[in-house]
């Protein structure tokens, strides 16, 4: 039986679609994966980090996943000052770093209310 080999997709739900993508682009430098229709009234939207495996989809019609419902999804860097200072740059409000014993981390969240956490694992971890 073949193994499950990754993480593809993650629903993120969003109350507007185009302001969802605008802040995922802009702010973290995402790409659009996929952008089209879906049905009558749907959109499929898609976006991932460059070079990423694992992607998002902005949802708006899951009944028991309301906006900003999602918390702790962790994006992951090598260097996390460096990815913090950038993502300030563009204007995310984005938490002061934090060390832990696994690594180090800031938190923010997107226009919804959805929880991120940007880490970088301490090496040997």
């Amino acid at each position: 039986m073949p193994e499950i080999s990754h993480i593809d997709i993650v629903s993120i739900p969003v109350r507007d679609q185009n302001i969802a993508k605008a802040f995922y682009r802009e702010k973290l430098g995402f790409e659009t994966v996929r952008d089209n229709p879906m049905g009558p009234d749907r959109r499929w939207v898609q976006l991932a980090p460059p070079s990423a495996l694992t992607s998002i989809t902005l949802v708006t019609w899951f009944e028991k996943m309301p906006p900003g419902c999602v918390q702790g999804l962790v994006l992951a860097t090598d260097d996390v000052v460096a990815a913090r200072s950038a993502l300030v740059a563009r204007g995310l409000a984005i938490s002061e770093l934090q060390k832990a014993p696994w690594g180090s981390y800031a938190t923010f969240t997107d226009p919804d209310g959805n929880g991120w956490v940007l880490q970088q694992r301490h090496l040997g971890v």
